[in-house]
């Protein structure tokens, strides 16, 4: 099985790679087009901003690609956003496979923004991708905006509010936290993924 890590420029990329050998699976981080599209998994990372990443991908002309895949995808952190139509941040045009807005999450009274550390995963559906998962599941979330609630939410997280912390529409999925710090969890998860 062939897994591609797409070099989009987020920073997560060497931790994500490292969780993926402990599954027992070797990537490759590549921006190369070819290589992409022949890739059976295809992982777009992410820690940063929405704009450089969409930047970058349209310097590398990687955005038309990103939406034909027809392989499973998976977005992490950021990566996961940048699937989304629109982000809030920088006002960015995303990839626009899943029908959403990235909203930056609204500060209030005990609530401190990003949302860094633990939070738990409400599962709303059946698929493949929690297969293992009970509901209230910890995962390790670092973020300040996030993806609204919507049809595509496998599971959803509570802070100030539901947000969509695991996503899925067609062969596109998206995890909000981070797989590579979330344990086991976190692998499960990863394992799902490489599975579909």
């Amino acid at each position: 099985m062939s897994v591609v890590l797409v070099d989009a420029g987020g920073t997560n990329i060497g931790s994500v790679r490292y969780a993926l050998q402990r599954l027992g699976v070797e990537s490759s981080l590549t921006a190369d087009a070819d290589t992409i599209r022949m890739a059976d998994k295809v992982i777009l990372p992410g820690v940063g901003a929405a704009g450089p990443g969409m930047a970058r991908m349209h310097e590398l002309g990687l955005v038309a690609l990103m939406r034909s895949l027809t392989q499973p995808v998976l977005g992490v952190c950021l990566g996961m956003q940048l699937l989304c139509e629109h982000s809030e941040e920088g006002d960015t045009a995303c990839l626009g496979v899943i029908p959403a807005t990235v909203r930056r999450f609204t500060e209030q009274p005990g609530l401190r923004v990003p949302h860094m550390g633990w939070n738990r995963l409400q599962r709303q559906r059946e698929h493949a991708l929690l297969d293992g998962l009970d509901d209230g599941d910890w995962a390790y979330f670092v973020h300040s905006y996030a993806v609204p609630a919507g049809d595509y939410a496998l599971a959803l997280t509570d802070f100030g509010g539901d947000f969509s912390s695991v996503i899925a529409r067609g062969n596109f999925h998206g995890m909000q936290f981070h797989p590579e710090r979330s344990a086991k969890v976190g692998a499960r998860l990863l394992k799902n993924f490489l599975e579909l």
